[in-house]
């Protein structure tokens, strides 16, 4: 394992307040990989987030993107700047790692099969983050607007899963979030770029999606474990209206034009029921009719933005 090249990639975006904790808990959990290296790729952050990098022990390189770009753009700037073609591990900037979470979810990588490997994640309460996610359908979507995303995953028929025992042991599952991934070298061959259209939300999606139908397992490491704090777009309305919009762009390019209206009547339907229980609820009403250009207006860098224009 300590000839592993292994490349962590980090997106930064005004992450001062967390991201020395990241990098304090990396440095241990990379202590057995000496040629590992460490790259923030720094969405022209407005704090120190690119200092804080640059002078912490862990050694960082630090590709600044120049503008709000996105989460894929930022991972496909940091890989085309210094990029190996080994693994490569992708970490949002409020990951904490546990010392062994690393060397844990090499181990599952290096079955033939496995593409792309996750751990299990904790809030930081200790408590069980619900990472494991099903491909989006008309029975997700239409469950989750009649009886709740919170019951539908309970019972196995949400697009989150939301059972104790899907977290218990090591197994091949659909999709997970994308806070903390690891993609092992083949399959980054065979998936190519991260695409820049979603700028945030559902990329993930779609990459493991890829992934999947480039023959490769995704896998979760549940004795591998980690914390992650997350939760931003729960409250903000204006991330909700991205990921809602997000959700419906990612199933349109892999559905017909009759299932995406069904989806997207599933994704109205909820947000009607529940339109007047907070601002979030009634910003993925509007969302779920936008068109691209409306969608565009929700990102915040013109660049982003055009990228976001391309249809996909």
């Amino acid at each position: 394992m300590q000839d592993t090249e292994l490349d962590v990639v980090i997106v930064t975006y005004n992450s001062a307040s967390v991201l020395k904790g990241l990098l304090d808990t990396l440095w241990i959990a990379l202590a057995d990989l000496p040629n590992a290296r460490v790259i923030v790729a720094d969405n022209d952050s407005r704090d120190d987030s690119a200092g804080i990098a640059r002078d912490h022990a862990i050694g960082a390189s630090v590709v600044s993107v120049g503008y709000n770009a996105g989460y894929s753009a930022g991972i496909n700037a940091a890989v085309a700047a210094f990029g190996r073609s080994g693994p490569l591990l992708l970490l949002n900037a409020d990951i904490r790692l546990r010392p062994d979470c690393i060397s844990r979810m090499l181990a599952e990588l290096a079955r033939p099969e496995v593409g792309v490997v996750v751990p299990k994640t904790l809030h930081d309460d200790g408590t069980l983050s619900y990472s494991i996610r099903r491909e989006p359908s008309l029975l997700t979507a239409w469950s989750e607007a009649l009886v709740g995303g919170g019951l539908a995953g309970r019972l196995g028929l949400g697009e989150i899963s939301r059972r104790a025992e899907d977290y218990a042991q090591n197994r091949a599952i659909v999709a997970a979030s994308g806070a903390i991934m690891l993609v092992s070298s083949s399959a980054r061959v065979g998936v190519g770029p991260w695409d820049e259209r979603y700028f945030l939300y559902s990329e993930e999606v779609d990459y493991q999606r890829r992934a999947r139908d480039g023959g490769f397992e995704i896998r979760l490491a549940a004795n591998a474990v980690c914390t992650h704090a997350g939760g931003e777009s729960n409250s903000d309305a204006t991330l909700f209206a991205l990921l809602t919009a997000n959700r419906l762009r990612y199933f349109r390019r892999y559905h017909g034009s009759l299932e995406t209206l069904l989806f997207r009547l599933a994704v109205t339907t909820g947000a009607g029921l529940r339109y007047l229980f907070g601002p979030t609820h009634r910003a993925a009403f509007k969302a779920a009719w936008m068109t691209t250009a409306e969608v565009a207006r929700l990102v915040p860098s013109p660049r982003a933005a055009a990228a976001l224009l391309k249809e996909l």
